[in-house]
């Protein structure tokens, strides 16, 4: 991976950001484990269940992890399902394993 533009820096800070609350990153690290298993999605109340998180704070997070262009939600009925944004995830892949 070539040196990120400004840009891309500032999209990748905002990533990092994100990521840097435990809550945040054990959400993401969910929606992670649910793709590699098939399931192109999860619930924010499979998230609340499985994490122990209360409901308003799930929320907050998943704005935050939306905001930092890490996940997508889209609203099904009562449900809000989020899945990982697939162009952010190659960006940070690449940006890991960039030789130093």
């Amino acid at each position: 991976m070539s040196m990120p533009t400004p840009t891309e820096r500032e999209q990748l800070a905002k990533s990092f950001k994100a990521l840097s609350s435990p809550n945040r990153l054990a959400m993401y690290l969910d929606l992670l484990a649910q793709e590699e298993t098939s399931v192109a999605h999860c619930c924010l109340g499979d998230l609340t269940a499985r994490l122990e998180i209360g409901a308003p704070t799930v929320s907050h997070h998943i704005k935050e992890l939306v905001n930092a262009g890490l996940i997508e939600v889209q609203r099904d009925g009562k449900f809000v399902r989020c899945r990982l944004n697939a162009a952010m995830r190659t960006r940070l892949a690449a940006f890991f394993s960039a030789p130093q």
